[in-house]
């Protein structure tokens, strides 16, 4: 008997899907042919493009330019079941389709439809519920969110196994809808790790960031004694975060006293909400504080991460039952977090034990102002405590965790 041969779908941008793609990765490693189908706006990684069969689904045209809101919603959906469908029938034949959710209209029906037709089996990964997500723009009473609710729910149910983010999900899924789900927590990728001085000097250079590194007379990089604070956060630019927080935040700790050093914080990703607080940066006159929103490099992004003193994260989630992959990558290259808090962070944030969580921008601009007081003299302290916490996550990384519960799961797709 050949390879078993593994769909991974992604009704989004597939390099903008870690975990779809560390998944892609492991059934790589175990055997399994894999073939990936999304968008490809942007790289995935490098090991994929020789090993796994990149299959492109074209993006919908902008019907919301020219039609009401629903109606470009129906054309959107039509528009995608059929490239979907095309894509997934035109390849070679799947004995296994995994899907992400978000989005389930129209994978979900799609992919099992499939399924059906060539006898392979259907996992749905949940990585948050699309009803909810649909809803932050909607209301949650809108009947388009109620169509997307039932819909999730009467599909869902026909998957032959399920994956999902947390525990909670995991009980959720259950509870709501009679849904058995294997919880396979998130891990950073290989990477996300540690870096060297010389490799923090060579970015902050490349991103003209040149008061942080210096060379010694032996020419030996170290870290200047004057440099100012490096804060980071990344983001999608979507409703589910709110970077007015972090604004006021950075707001409150311009006006502090002068035991607090300049700071530059670096906003990465881009989104539908960009240009939107790009507009609002833009007009800050601030004295201590400078905001930068550069596009990088997948390369860039993991050493970035690794140059940082504090990261901040402000997905709020959808549903309060997934956990933000940034703080992921954060620890995974040994990054202490300042986290927006909700209903189950705490299976991955534990505050002032590897982590800080913050409600609000008081809350946040007090975390950050004392992790930041006396600052550099002081930090390493703080770091230390909570980086020994950091080390035992960084312990288990994605495919040893992947192997022990997403793997039987596959093997009993032989069966």
């Amino acid at each position: 008997m050949g390879k078993k041969r593994v769909c991974v779908v992604v009704l989004g941008d597939i390099g903008r899907s870690p975990r779809m793609q560390y998944h892609a990765q492991s059934l790589i490693r175990q055997g399994f042919d894999v073939d990936i189908v999304g968008y490809t706006d942007s790289p995935v990684l490098d090991d994929l493009k020789e090993n796994a069969t990149i299959i492109g689904v074209r993006k919908p045209f902008p019907f919301d330019k020219y039609v009401p809101q629903k109606i470009a919603f129906l054309f959107k959906v039509v528009w995608q079941t059929l490239t979907l469908f095309w894509a997934i029938l035109m390849k070679r034949k799947s004995d296994i389709v995994i899907v992400q959710n978000p989005p389930a209209i129209p994978t979900f029906a799609v992919c099992w439809f499939y399924c059906l037709i060539v006898h392979a089996k259907f996992i749905i990964d949940w990585h948050n519920y699309a009803y909810s997500v649909l809803g932050l723009t909607l209301g949650s009473d809108a009947p388009l969110v109620k169509l997307s609710l039932w819909y999730e729910r009467t599909f869902g149910r026909l998957a032959d196994f399920n994956l999902c983010v947390t525990k909670a999900m995991k009980d959720d899924l259950h509870k709501k809808w009679n849904i058995e789900a294997t919880t396979l927590y998130d891990r950073p990728g290989p990477q996300f790790k540690t870096i060297t001085l010389t490799e923090k000097h060579n970015l902050l250079e490349k991103m003209n960031l040149n008061n942080f590194t210096e060379l010694s007379e032996t020419g030996m990089v170290r870290l200047k004694s004057n440099r100012p604070s490096l804060l980071v956060s990344s983001t999608s630019w979507t409703p589910d975060e709110d970077f007015s927080i972090l604004l006021k935040a950075l707001q409150k700790y311009d006006e502090s006293d002068d035991i607090y050093p300049k700071l530059i914080c670096v906003i990465t990703g881009r989104g539908p909400l960009k240009c939107h607080y790009q507009h609002i940066i833009s007009k800050l006159k601030w004295k201590k504080v400078s905001i930068i929103t550069p596009w990088l490099e997948n390369s860039d992004y993991p050493l970035l991460l690794a140059c940082a003193d504090l990261g901040v994260c402000l997905h709020a989630s959808s549903s309060g039952l997934d956990l933000p992959m940034k703080v992921i990558d954060m620890y995974g290259v040994g990054l202490p977090v300042c986290a927006y808090d909700f209903k189950c962070l705490n299976e991955l944030v534990r505050h002032n034990e590897n982590g800080l969580v913050f409600s609000n921008e008081n809350q946040l601009a007090l975390h950050i102002m004392t992790w930041f007081k006396n600052f550099p003299s002081e930090i390493c302290e703080k770091q230390s405590r909570f980086c020994k916490e950091i080390d035992k996550f960084r312990v288990v990384d994605w495919h040893t965790n992947w192997m022990k519960n997403a793997y039987p799961i596959f093997l009993n797709c032989n069966k």
